[in-house]
């Protein structure tokens, strides 16, 4: 039997998010028996011109990444409090599996980056969150008991880890909001874990 993965899938444009989706493959890769698979969606250019492999990076998802992903971590920027059209394009390609009952009762954990700290990041990760309650996924979040968001600056929140950029100028990823996001792909595969084991 293969090992079992959490399928990180995130879109990114000025590369905090996958800065971000790296630092939850950490943590997912850090919980004895999961691994993480690292996937990204083409832009809607790059779907205009069918582009079929990315020039460098995380390889495109495909349904069957998703299919068999024992668990989910879905990130994307904040754009106008909303996840990126290529995510949003690739989620309406997945009515099969919610026909099919092919992601019910495995976890599904968001992530964004935005430009502001006031630029919607909750809004994106609740409405990145609305498709997949309807696949009849578990959300994991972030808990205020076993991590470090209580004492976050700037980026996380309990609906999922974040970063903030400053629309003055690219700003990094840092140290706590990295911890958070490793803490929350930790968490996204413990859960996934015990849902194997309940199988």
């Amino acid at each position: 039997m293969k090992e079992p993965y959490i399928l990180i899938l995130f879109a990114s444009k000025s590369g905090s998010t996958h800065h971000l989706a790296r630092s939850l493959m950490r943590g997912v890769n850090s919980v004895t028996g999961m691994q993480a698979r690292l996937r990204t969606v083409p832009t809607v250019e790059q779907i205009i011109n069918k582009v079929e492999v990315p020039e460098g990076g995380a390889a495109f998802v495909s349904v069957d990444d998703l299919k068999g992903a024992s668990g989910v971590a879905l990130g994307s920027p904040t754009h106008f409090s909303n996840m990126s059209s290529g995510l949003q394009y690739f989620l309406e390609q997945t009515s099969t599996l919610w026909m099919q009952g092919s992601l019910v009762d495995k976890p599904l954990g968001v992530f964004t980056s935005s430009s502001s700290m006031h630029g919607g990041q909750e809004t994106t990760l609740m409405n990145m969150i609305t498709p997949f309650l309807h696949h009849g996924m578990i959300i994991v979040g972030l808990d205020y008991a076993g991590t470090s968001l209580g004492e976050a600056k700037t980026g996380g929140t309990p609906y999922g880890a974040s970063h903030v950029e400053l629309a003055a100028g690219k700003r990094e990823i840092d140290e706590a909001e990295h911890k958070l996001a490793m803490e929350h792909g930790k968490r996204i595969a413990r859960v996934a874990k015990k849902m194997i084991a309940v199988d």
